[in-house]
């Protein structure tokens, strides 16, 4: 069963790859673009909005909103494009597993601001 989920992973994970390199093709609507760009980032971040060790909720967002987004853009993306797509990934993955560190960085940043925020608050409260 473990290898089963390891083999839908690996899937899953390529498949995000393709819908960068799909994002990327200029015969890609923008809209769809930026959804795929959004999910993408998202998925190959090494970082999580909400950490997988809170309980629960650290993995819904790996559970659901990944694959609804990846679903939202393959319907999104134009057929020739995504399978082109699909058989660049296919290729790059054989080589090696690519990294979002703009995302990564941008996700550190979401959480520096909420603590800022979450420290201001308690200060105003505490004086």
């Amino acid at each position: 069963m473990l290898q089963s989920w390891r083999l839908r992973v690996r899937a899953l994970k390529q498949e995000s790859y393709a819908l960068y390199l799909a994002a990327r093709d200029l015969r890609t609507p923008w809209y769809t673009r930026l959804i795929a760009g959004v999910v993408v980032a998202y998925a190959f971040s090494p970082l999580d909005l909400i950490p997988d060790f809170i309980p629960i909720l650290g993995m819904l967002d790996d559970l659901l909103l990944v694959p609804l987004g990846i679903a939202l853009a393959i319907r999104l993306t134009p057929a020739i494009v995504l399978a082109e797509s699909r058989q660049r990934a296919k290729d790059a993955f054989e080589s090696g597993k690519p990294v979002s560190r703009v995302a990564a960085i941008v996700i550190v940043c979401v959480w520096i601001s909420l603590a800022a925020v979450g420290i201001a608050t308690i200060a105003k409260l505490v004086s």
